[in-house]
């Protein structure tokens, strides 16, 4: 029969597929894994080897748990079968197959190779996408008393929120969670994303309101085709007097007279991404100067105490605005904070990851607690792609798991210089900066930095490192 070897080689075409994956998820040549494996081990693995690891030709046994402990996979075993060289068949056949596997156990409790813990069932994880979570995904996580805040006060006639947070924050999903509350409550619930909305209906106000009233009245009546046409014949006739009486009243008759009467119950509108009006001075100052009257008329008029408004923006208003025509400084303000090392354990068990304060806390000194480079952290490492110190190594490079979204915010700031040179400063003078508001809060509204008294930090070390190198090399 075949007499097994130390040797150790890759199972099948579908193992080999799989080992391949791992290696491009995680490092940029075979060299690299085999430095990496030097530094952990301290011992040394030729490129070679590495090379017949990925080829499915026997390898030393020892240098292939560790080559897959690089990989982020715990048991060699579901990849790799012990190598045998073929021989002739014996009549002690099954008692040699037994001493074989007996050399073998006793061999690797001599070996403490160290490797990741068993992987989590694929199906029981979400891609963090940055997008928003499910209403009842296991990963969302709460932030008291903000979810608590907000629901308390969409139940109020003529409710205001505004909420506030950096891009990818968990801002949407912290909406998706208000918009439930409301149905709940048996409000009607629109949500209007600016993103959504084509460059020409932002180039004049009553272009713009009329867009809007749209939007409305199309979210109301998807299951109603006989109340759509209604209220759309009412807004076109309507609509004929924005000319001589200006579209801000007009879209506020409309609203008053037709739209919340008719649907018979309270309204719930939620605005997202209205930063975006920031760059039509035409548009935003009137915009929101009406959405701060309407919040104001539900103080004195029954009928405006139907609507009820959630605002939710990236970053402080940077442009010119009256305070006295600001949404942005009345109704429920809501600061979405990073999550906290307890909120962080909380989801890495969610992850199955049996994890202490030490890890928590290693993976903050990093990351901090942004949800969603916290999110994409957890991920990789539940699903045994990663390990956390090799994590903490690559993290800031290009091999490193955050690659996509550094690449993304350093063309940002490449393509808007006045952005890229105050990150530029902070960076080389590792100290907090002043800036315009402009260029502050849109930094802040990036993600990139903080805000410290009056002055801007760099919100975390994986920041810094990148951008460390990336302008090194500029």
């Amino acid at each position: 029969m075949p007499r097994s070897t130390r040797s150790v080689v890759i199972r099948d075409e579908e193992c080999q597929q799989k080992v391949l994956d791992r290696f491009h998820g995680q490092y940029g040549s075979q060299t690299e894994l085999a430095e990496y494996i030097y530094d952990k081990y301290k011992e040394s693995i030729g490129q070679s080897t590495v090379s017949k690891f990925f080829n499915m030709q026997p390898v030393d046994r020892k240098k292939f748990i560790q080559i897959c402990a690089a990989l982020g996979i715990e048991d060699w075993r579901s990849v790799g079968i012990p190598y045998r060289k073929p021989a002739d068949k014996t009549e002690n056949g099954d008692s040699e197959e037994l001493e074989e596997s007996e050399e073998l156990e006793e061999s690797e409790k001599q070996e403490e190779i160290p490797t990741l813990r068993t992987p989590v069932h694929i199906s029981t994880l979400e891609y963090p996408d940055g997008e928003q979570l499910a209403l009842n995904s296991n990963f969302y996580v709460q932030r008291p008393p903000v979810e608590q805040q907000c629901f308390e006060e969409i139940s109020k006639p003529a409710a205001l929120i505004c909420i506030k947070a950096p891009q990818k924050m968990g801002k949407s999903s912290l909406l998706v969670q208000i918009i439930q509350q409301a149905k709940n409550q048996g409000d009607a619930t629109v949500v209007i994303n600016f993103e959504l909305g084509e460059k020409e209906f932002f180039s004049d106000l009553s272009k713009f309101l009329r867009w809007v009233c749209d939007r409305i009245i199309l979210e109301l009546t998807k299951d109603n085709l006989e109340l759509a046409t209604e209220l759309f014949e009412k807004l076109d006739e309507h609509w004929k007097l924005a000319p001589r009486i200006g579209s801000k009243i007009a879209a506020k008759y409309y609203l008053e007279r037709y739209l919340l009467p008719t649907i018979n119950q309270p309204l719930t509108l939620a605005l997202e991404e209205v930063d975006r009006l920031f760059e039509y001075p035409g548009i935003y100052k009137d915009f929101f100067g009406l959405l701060r009257l309407l919040h104001q008329e539900g103080r004195q008029q029954e009928i405006w105490k139907k609507l009820r408004l959630v605002i939710v923006h990236s970053t402080e208003a940077y442009v010119p605005m009256d305070i006295n025509q600001s949404p942005f400084n009345v109704g429920l303000p809501i600061k979405l904070p990073e999550f906290d090392p307890e909120q962080m354990l909380d989801l890495a068990q969610r992850h199955q990851l049996e994890w202490s304060d030490t890890e928590v806390q290693q993976l903050r000194d990093m990351i901090g607690g942004h949800p969603y480079l916290v999110r994409l952290a957890l991920y990789k490492i539940a699903r045994s792609e990663i390990t956390l110190s090799r994590f903490l190594e690559t993290a800031s490079t290009p091999s490193g798991i955050f690659s996509n979204h550094l690449r993304h915010l350093s063309l940002i700031l490449t393509e808007q210089q006045e952005l890229g040179a105050a990150m530029k400063e902070i960076i080389n003078t590792n100290k907090p900066g002043k800036f315009s508001d402009a260029v502050r809060y849109k930094l802040i509204a990036l993600g990139l930095v903080n805000l410290l008294n009056d002055e801007v930090i760099i919100r975390c070390k994986l920041y810094y490192q990148y951008f460390q190198n990336f302008y090194k090399n500029k």
